[in-house]
């Protein structure tokens, strides 16, 4: 990994946190990756509404906002023409030793700014993914959420590593399709998009919204909805998303090809041209 172009603790150019933080202790926080381009933090009310939510599901005081915010418009304006913005919100120091939160403890604010190279063109040619031997637990009190405990994404992003694989896609322990380990998968069939609900685990990626904000405006049926692989497999087209990649279309999972159709291109290229 590169050196980080800027790094920021409550509001202080560093990168040196206090080893009683909760988030290291427990991956008591959340995080957002926000691609900033030419000076501008794309779909930022996005990421912050779903931080916001994430605060409130995990009881962590919300009244640091405002200066986070600040924090965040400081850092853009050192970006270069393309970078990546790198949030994490924790529950702050520990007022004792424990699982249990005192309900006094001070948000800790980290912020970092990456540099981030070029959109890699070849993924409109699509990429390959493979699905994931590990399954995701089921957990709705944490579902949707961007929380710090990212390990079976972790595990699921090392396996797609060693099988060369672009993204691994992970199902949950009822067998049903949940994402990638690090994108929102979606599948199209009958010229409709469907993306698997995230109510029992799983992330609600800022571009998965975006994505079904932007069909609806366009006129395309879609929908969440329990998938499993049969589902994805009998797809016309599959198509993942991210803030940092936008759309990609899917050429194949494991033994599995998809044709490469107009609809991922269509809304790769309109999503491309907003910022917000």
């Amino acid at each position: 990994m590169s050196a980080a172009l800027g790094s920021w603790v409550d509001g202080v150019s560093g990168a040196v946190l206090p080893a009683d933080d909760r988030g290291l202790h427990y991956g008591d926080g959340l995080f957002e990756t926000v691609l900033v381009r030419n000076g501008q933090a794309r779909f930022l009310d996005a990421h912050l509404a779903r931080l916001s939510r994430g605060m409130a599901r995990l009881a962590i005081a919300v009244d640091c906002l405002p200066l986070l915010r600040a924090e965040i418009d400081a850092a853009v304006t050192a970006a270069p023409p393309l970078a990546i913005l790198k949030i994490i919100l924790t529950r702050g120091s520990a007022e004792r030793r424990g699982y249990a939160p005192q309900g006094n403890e001070t948000p800790r604010r980290l912020v970092t700014l990456w540099a981030a190279p070029a959109r890699d063109a070849t993924l409109d040619a699509g990429v390959n993914l493979r699905v994931a031997s590990i399954r995701l637990g089921e957990n709705p009190a944490l579902a949707g959420i961007k929380h710090l405990n990212r390990l079976e994404n972790v595990l699921a992003a090392a396996e797609a590593a060693h099988h060369d694989a672009f993204e691994s896609l992970l199902l949950d322990a009822s067998g049903n399709l949940v994402s990638g380990a690090m994108s929102n998968v979606f599948i199209v069939r009958a010229g409709g998009v469907s993306t698997p609900l995230v109510d029992r685990c799983g992330v609600a990626g800022v571009m998965r919204g975006i994505v079904l904000r932007e069909c609806a405006a366009l006129g395309i049926d879609v929908g969440e909805e329990r998938l499993v692989l049969a589902d994805l497999y009998s797809a016309a087209e599959v198509f993942i998303t991210n803030a940092r990649i936008g759309v990609v279309p899917v050429r194949r999972v494991g033994e599995h090809s998809f044709d490469m159709n107009k609809l991922a291109k269509r809304l790769a290229a309109h999503i491309e041209s907003l910022d917000a």
